[in-house]
């Protein structure tokens, strides 16, 4: 018997099948659920009665609860940059990748959505209807504790608008953060999901990220990365010293200080030559 505990609305859950019928197959809920329809439509790969199979759960338009094998672009507690489908009197409707789309009150809403306009929202349970829906009020969804990050440390980040800072963004789907236009070496836009580091965390709780690793451990780790640029074409990179910033960025997303200095120590490996048209790997 399914572990009832386990099944998790708005969430990926992992389902016994109990049997098959001709419109699909119906998928162990434990006693409370009772059995749980996976519609023919629903169905991706193979799927035999006894088998487990992970599927989404959702509400269908009649409000019960029926499972999906596709993935969703959120689920329940993301953040995520959705589009909007189509508008009512009643509010917007997200494509969230599944047939019956994301329901989003104009309570919910900071400005009037516009269809086929994209928006940072967060997937929620409403409290008083157990529906699934989402906000674009997001601030009120950050968590509010302070966060436990240090210098350096790795994180996921999902921009979120441009600020006359830099950009605010979402932290590991949980925490508010800020990137300075001084560490951005990329055109970066709203919905966007990139690998940065944390700069520092202030002591009101704010968060500053960086998209690459300052000093030395930073060109550290682009000199790999520059290196393997140069065996992936070829042995040979046009870019050198004397090429532009706003190229060198374009390419690499690093600043062309950060550049020259992996040049430096790639040099000094013995790794590259440096020649007019740009670097070339020493041949071992």
């Amino acid at each position: 018997m399914t572990d009832t505990r386990q099944i998790k609305l708005g969430e990926m859950n992992r389902l016994r099948v109990v049997k098959q019928v001709p419109f699909g197959y119906y998928l162990d809920g434990g006693p409370i659920h009772g059995e749980i329809l996976l519609p023919q439509n629903e169905v991706e790969g193979d799927v035999s009665p006894d088998s487990d199979v992970d599927v989404f759960l959702y509400l269908d338009q009649e409000e019960r609860l029926i499972a999906t094998m596709r993935t969703p672009l959120a689920q329940v507690d993301d953040f995520a940059f959705l589009h909007v489908a189509w508008v009512n009197n009643f509010g917007a409707f997200l494509d969230w990748g599944l047939l019956k789309d994301l329901f989003v009150p104009f309570r919910e809403q900071k400005m009037k959505m516009v269809k086929g306009q994209g928006y940072i929202v967060h997937v929620h349970l409403d409290e008083a209807s157990n529906r699934i829906m989402a906000s674009a009020k997001v601030e009120r969804y950050l968590d509010p504790g302070f966060p436990p990050y240090q210098h350096g440390d790795e994180v996921d980040v999902l921009i979120w608008q441009k600020t006359n800072l830099g950009f605010k963004v979402i932290v590991d789907n949980r925490w508010g953060g800020l990137l300075y236009d001084s560490q951005v070496f990329r055109e970066l836009r709203t919905g966007d999901r990139v690998h940065a580091y944390i700069n520092k965390v202030r002591e009101d709780g704010k968060i500053d990220v960086m998209l690459s690793r300052q000093g030395q451990e930073g060109v550290h780790d682009f000199s790999s990365v520059l290196l393997d640029y140069i065996r992936d074409h070829a042995g040979y990179c046009p870019l050198g010293d004397k090429s532009p910033a706003e190229e060198i960025a374009a390419t690499f997303n690093v600043s062309k200080k950060v550049f020259k200095k992996a040049v430096g120590d790639l040099y000094r490996q013995r790794q590259i030559t440096i020649a007019e048209d740009g670097l070339r790997l020493v041949q071992s």
